[in-house]
């Protein structure tokens, strides 16, 4: 039996989790989270074989999150399953930490047999993702400016793509706001972005909002 802890604030998402996991012998659900704080009490306090893990969740979440949950356990596998599709964002959650990422628009056979993989100390990366990211090592093409970003610059993005201000986001990552600046500005250098119109617009066309 493999006991699992699902992390999402949105209780339609969990809500069709849990229907999905209902519905096969070898899994339950021990525990639920809906913030990065919660994640963590879920980490310390409860004994359980794998986290299923959205990125996009109040308070800490992302890269930061997964370094957390790794600090506190190292063994402990989690999978991530995000709206995200993007081979870049894939990759940093896999560098962060996590030992698979799938996106939500998979199929439910895919998430059971990623669910199952994980658990099993395996690593499981969405098919269609995967074969994004073999061929973009090969590519000769250029990469988007959003793949120079570090971690950190990248979760800051991420929040001001979502329209959070440096105050909310130095509040959400527990930073001060002259690191969120000082991150804003490099990002901007990076990216060449003028002005916070240019970074909703390529935001927006890239699919990298927060």
């Amino acid at each position: 039996m493999i006991r699992l802890v699902i992390a999402d604030d949105h209780a339609i998402v969990r809500g069709g989790l849990k229907q999905i996991f209902a519905l096969v012998a070898d899994l339950d659900v021990v525990g639920e989270a809906v913030n990065g704080s919660e994640v963590l009490d879920c980490v310390r306090l409860q004994q359980f074989d794998l986290l299923l893990l959205d990125l996009n969740m109040p308070g800490i979440s992302g890269a930061d999150l997964i370094r957390r949950v790794k600090a506190h356990r190292s063994d402990l596998p989690l999978l991530v399953l995000s709206m995200h599709n993007e081979p870049p964002v894939a990759a940093r959650m896999l560098r962060a930490g996590a030992n698979g990422y799938i996106t939500k628009d998979c199929e439910p056979d895919i998430l059971l047999a990623a669910i199952r993989k994980v658990a099993a100390n395996g690593r499981f990366i969405a098919p269609e993702l995967a074969e994004q990211m073999v061929f973009d090592v090969i590519s000769t093409a250029p990469r988007p400016p959003h793949s120079l970003l570090s971690n950190r610059e990248f979760e800051v993005f991420g929040l001001l793509s979502s329209g959070k201000s440096v105050n909310q986001i130095a509040a959400q990552l527990a930073i001060s706001n002259k690191t969120v600046s000082t991150h804003k500005v490099r990002l901007m250098e990076k990216m060449n972005l003028s002005n916070m119109a240019d970074l909703l617009r390529y935001a927006i066309e890239y699919n990298v909002t927060g």
